[in-house]
């Protein structure tokens, strides 16, 4: 059985697609799914983060398989990656349409982070597209939301407009993110009982909902 594949893809840059991603990895390795991480993105953010991760805990304890791979190749790694894990996870460079599309084009699902800002929300169409022509179901998350921002019900109430989902789990701007992300950890295992754990794990259960039953092979302690 082929697993399903989460896409994360944002044509602005800065929207956190790839904390997100590592937080959204750890969490669901730790609920006992067999996860696959792929970067896609040259500037290799989330490679360096499991390059530290790997560096603290060991080759062979991360938790997670990884690869980093870019251009017309990703869409392989994909579907061979697929054949051998529960959950494949995709992170995507802003700014590069062909890439993007490769690996939306392999998805279950695109998961389109956006803070809550009029430029960040109007840059979310271009993605949005890209999956409406491929055909593959889009869910937008705010993601980084600060803990007053007056806009965020405006922002919720446009991208409701999008006709696509909108999560109902918002990512606040919470520096236990970035802080977990630096040391090669998720949020799961540094702050355990954060909020923003709490945030990330109930975005992982969200998406876990939306996709073909995904059933743990390994007892997580």
């Amino acid at each position: 059985m082929t697993a399903p594949t989460i896409v994360i893809a944002q044509r602005k840059g800065g929207a956190g697609k790839t904390t997100l991603a590592a937080h959204l990895g750890v969490t669901w390795a730790r609920m006992g799914h067999v996860v696959s991480m792929i970067d896609t993105d040259p500037q290799g953010s989330l490679a360096q983060w499991y390059r530290t991760r790997e560096a603290q805990l060991g080759r062979e304890a991360t938790g997670l398989s990884f690869s980093a791979v870019t251009g017309w190749r990703a869409a392989g790694d994909i579907s061979r990656r697929a054949r051998d894990c529960d959950l494949v996870l995709v992170d995507t460079p802003a700014n590069a349409e062909a890439d993007a599309r490769a690996a939306i084009r392999a998805a279950s699902l695109v998961l389109v982070p956006v803070q809550p800002s009029p430029v960040d929300v109007w840059a979310t169409l271009p993605t949005l597209e890209i999956a409406r022509k491929e055909r593959v179901p889009a869910l937008l998350c705010l993601n980084r939301v600060p803990a007053r921002a007056c806009l965020t019900a405006a922002m919720r109430n446009q991208l409701a407009e999008y006709e696509v989902g909108l999560a109902s789990t918002s990512i606040g701007n919470r520096v236990a993110l970035a802080a977990a992300f630096a040391e090669g950890w998720g949020i799961a295992e540094s702050a355990e009982r954060s909020l923003a754990a709490e945030e990330i794990a109930a975005l992982a259960a969200e998406l876990l909902e939306l996709l073909p039953s995904v059933a743990p092979r390994v007892a997580v302690a």
